[in-house]
């Protein structure tokens, strides 16, 4: 799987990407797993190292359904981005947006809407750079490295401020990421919906085990433990922190449920044990 790696750290990335980066160009810690290269490991991808790779197998030992629930955590973000496309929302800001791989907002958005537009965030070298160059040369889309615990930076990046119509309907995405960040959450989600327009969405799900079955609370608790050692350990937040996270926004039915209850119950589909809401501005009074 992927394109080539030996286990010494050298990055399993394709020739083309390998020679434009160096630790010195981009400032990989080739040595300390992070959670966007190992989300891309799970999904199959070819864009991580050695440490991630470990790191990995640490998290499947604590849990084995963990590959599961980053393919679960994707197929919601497609439901998301067709979602505000048949609302009418065609501007899309994804936070913590990771390494491209298949289902990629753009290619969602793109092939429904030409003209719709993409900004892509992220803190992570590699992430930033893959999407770069799988980007290039599309117009209404941009690649921003940023961080997103700093609202004010990412939405006046001319990579943002430059592409995206705040003055219109813009669909912010934070999906599979929060429960990557130790910081005061309301407060930096709050300056983000404080940006947006009347209509806008605010799209995100986030690990919990603030759950009813037990069995789902302790194997949420399982990944975050595989997790530790990592340069992105996880956070869990209960079911009223995450919802705080959509204050004074409408949420879309059915409300706060488990990603693969969005929108609709799945009774066959093992839920992941996460929250995923989308709520929505409401008009301008």
């Amino acid at each position: 799987m992927g394109e080539g790696s030996d286990d010494e750290g050298t990055p399993r990335v394709g020739t083309h990407l390998a020679s434009m980066m160096t630790m010195s160009e981009v400032g990989i810690d080739f040595e300390r797993a992070n959670a966007a290269r190992i989300y891309d490991y799970f999904l199959g991808g070819a864009h991580n190292f050695a440490s991630d790779r470990a790191q990995a197998a640490t998290i499947v030992a604590a849990n084995p359904d963990m590959p599961r629930v980053c393919r679960l955590n994707r197929d919601f973000l497609g439901r998301v981005v067709r979602w505000c496309l048949a609302a009418g929302v065609d501007q899309f800001l994804d936070l913590g947006s990771g390494v491209p791989t298949v289902g990629n907002v753009h290619e969602i958005a793109l092939a429904a809407r030409p003209d719709a537009r993409v900004a892509y965030v992220d803190f992570e070298p590699v992430a930033v750079h893959h999407a770069r160059d799988l980007t290039a040369g599309l117009d209404g889309v941009r690649v921003v490295q940023g961080d997103l615990r700093q609202p004010e930076a990412v939405l006046r990046d001319p990579g943002v401020a430059g592409l995206l119509d705040f003055d219109r309907p813009v669909a912010i995405l934070a999906i599979a990421v929060l429960h990557f960040i130790d910081d005061d959450l309301p407060s930096i989600f709050g300056r983000y919906r404080a940006a947006l327009a009347p209509g806008s969405v605010l799209a995100l799900n986030h690990g919990s085990a603030d759950q009813d079955d037990p069995v789902l609370a302790e194997a949420v608790r399982d990944i975050q433990r595989g997790y530790r050692g990592a340069a992105t350990p996880v956070v869990l937040r209960d079911r009223a922190e995450i919802r705080e996270l959509l204050d004074g926004f409408e949420l879309v039915v059915p409300g706060l449920v488990d990603p693969v209850d969005w929108p609709v119950e799945q009774p066959g589909v093992e839920p992941i044990g996460a929250y995923a809401a989308v709520g929505r501005a409401p008009a301008a009074r």
